[in-house]
């Protein structure tokens, strides 16, 4: 199982915009229309990736916990389906049904949102705050498949109380681990 890290983005940098497929609306939808009013998570997952299917019971969980809060939760998935079929937007949308998502899971067809957040790998998480300024990128926690730590969003879930009780987010940050991103050829 290839490791890829999180590249890692500048804190201060403003969310991309974007606009893209939800696979299970089947409607086009933008960033604007999708954040949270106290701020924003943004995932970049894809189906079979065993770090993504290791944290998505911990994303699911805490989308649900935290969207009652006020934080907007997005997943986008930008693998090359021609090369990984299992996913394609289709394979998403039972996905996201069967892991009972609570937030759209987006379709990124030319890779071109994944560049524009510089991510890297799946899972890749991004916290921006209610003004879209990037605040919290990297690990969900330190658990990792086969590696017996506990699986419980810890470092994704401090940055977000720490957003909403207004107290400084930690700017040392650990990366994200996963499969890197299926990049187009």
């Amino acid at each position: 199982m290839a490791r890829t890290e999180s590249n890692m983005l500048a804190l201060g940098t403003i969310a991309p915009e974007f606009s893209l497929l939800d696979t299970v609306s089947q409607k086009t939808m933008n960033l604007h229309s999708l954040t949270g009013p106290k701020g924003t998570v943004i995932m970049f997952i894809c189906n079979h990736c065993p770090f993504v299917v290791h944290v998505n019971p911990e994303i699911t969980k805490m989308a649900r916990e935290y969207q009652e809060k006020g934080i907007g939760f997005i997943a986008i998935s930008s693998n090359d389906v021609e090369n990984y079929p299992e996913d394609a937007p289709n394979f998403m949308k039972i996905k996201a049904k069967a892991e009972n998502y609570t937030f759209p899971y987006l379709y990124d067809e030319d890779q071109s949102v994944a560049k524009s957040y510089n991510a890297a790998c799946t899972p890749d998480f991004y916290l921006f705050n209610k003004d879209l300024e990037l605040v919290y990128r990297g690990q969900l926690d330190d658990s990792r498949p086969g590696n017996d730590k506990p699986l419980n969003g810890k470092d994704l879930r401090n940055a977000m109380d720490n957003l909403l009780s207004g107290t400084a987010i930690d700017p040392v940050q650990k990366p994200s681990i996963g499969c890197g991103i299926k990049w187009k050829s």
